[in-house]
């Protein structure tokens, strides 16, 4: 199986860049730190006609593209710092739980718990239409989605979030919902790929902006980037964005490819959802840990301009830390990736 980005999800990734530059930059979404909403119906509508959401549902409604695809789509949102509940929605849509999600007329976020459930934290939660409640981090637990979010009454807005561009509501009991079928692909898989392609996104944008400014930083009469310290620095960056890159891509393929996974579970002697479980396990671990580090490494490459609220390093590096709280934690998908491959059932 070839899991190189080709051609094709290249020009896919321009594409979006494009939009994402003209519809959303930066100095746009900076407009909207601390607020309620970060995300406004207009731009979330964009998204949808842009058909981020229904990337692989089936025409007239989308694109009948892949998860490989999409994981594509999605690191160009992180690398934007586009906010909102992203993965929720897209869940939601391809799922087809929530009428409006494919074409950006709902939101639908996420309620993480821990394992014995609340205190409930829900992002965007006043701009949602419906969530998906989980807890243990949404590893093999049951889910369920409830509608109606807003009118909630026990969310507690939390005033300090860790990252500007996410508000925080805290519940003290899940609303009512109903249960969601095959919570594991959903979530676990699907979820858990988009969100690790996220982080690759605010990975590659903390290498970009960190060479850009090894270039124009000048001590001595030279470019930092002339520095050998430095030049480490960003090469271990690259080596990061890149690795995780092709694990996140390979897990979307392999998710894309039913009878690969099953031959490639066979020959490894085990299951396919463990074979797929590892695989997204270990991408997702990869990825979190490359979009931490490489914000970290970029604002030390900054010096001392990286530590300021103008450069937006901190931002990726707080969003980089919120997205590695969901699908797995490291300490969780760590011992995933090293736990024994479970034996197929034995044949009648």
């Amino acid at each position: 199986m070839d899991f190189r980005v080709g051609e094709a999800e290249r020009e896919l990734a321009e594409g979006i860049r494009s939009m994402l530059a003209g519809r959303l930059p930066l100095e746009r979404i900076r407009l909207r730190e601390g607020e309620e909403r970060t995300v406004s119906a207009e731009d979330w509508a964009a998204l949808g006609d842009t058909g981020v959401f229904a990337l692989t549902l089936l025409e007239p409604a989308g694109t009948a593209l892949g998860l490989a695809d999409a994981a594509v789509v999605f690191e160009e949102l992180g690398r934007a710092l586009v906010p909102g509940p992203l993965v929720g929605t897209f869940l939601a849509a391809t799922s087809g739980l929530v009428a409006g999600a494919a074409d950006g007329r709902s939101l639908v976020g996420l309620g993480l718990g821990g394992g014995d459930g609340p205190p409930w934290l829900v992002e965007h939660l006043s701009s949602l239409d419906a969530a998906f409640f989980f807890a243990g981090g949404g590893l093999g637990a049951d889910t369920t989605l409830v509608s109606t979010i807003r009118e909630t009454p026990t969310a507690q807005r939390i005033a300090a979030p860790l990252d500007p561009l996410t508000p925080l509501w805290q519940l003290s009991e899940q609303p009512p919902g109903r249960a969601v079928d095959d919570p594991d692909r959903l979530l676990f898989r699907d979820g858990a790929i988009l969100t690790a392609a996220l982080q690759v996104g605010h990975a590659s944008a903390c290498l970009d902006l960190a060479v850009a400014y090894a270039k124009e930083r000048h001590q001595f009469g030279k470019p930092i980037g002339s520095f050998q310290a430095v030049k480490h620095m960003c090469a271990d960056m690259l080596v990061r964005a890149e690795v995780a890159r092709a694990a996140v891509h390979a897990a979307a393929c392999l998710a894309d490819a039913p009878d690969v996974l099953a031959a490639d579970a066979e020959a490894a002697g085990t299951t396919p959802g463990a074979w797929m479980r590892r695989a997204v396990a270990g991408a997702k671990l990869l990825a979190d840990e490359a979009a931490v580090a490489n914000a970290r490494t970029a604002i030390q490459v900054h010096g001392g301009m990286g530590y300021t609220w103008e450069v937006p390093l901190h931002l990726h590096l707080k969003r980089s830390r919120v997205l590695a709280t969901t699908f797995g934690t490291n300490s969780v998908l760590s011992s995933l990736v090293r736990s024994p491959l479970p034996s197929p059932p034995e044949q009648p």
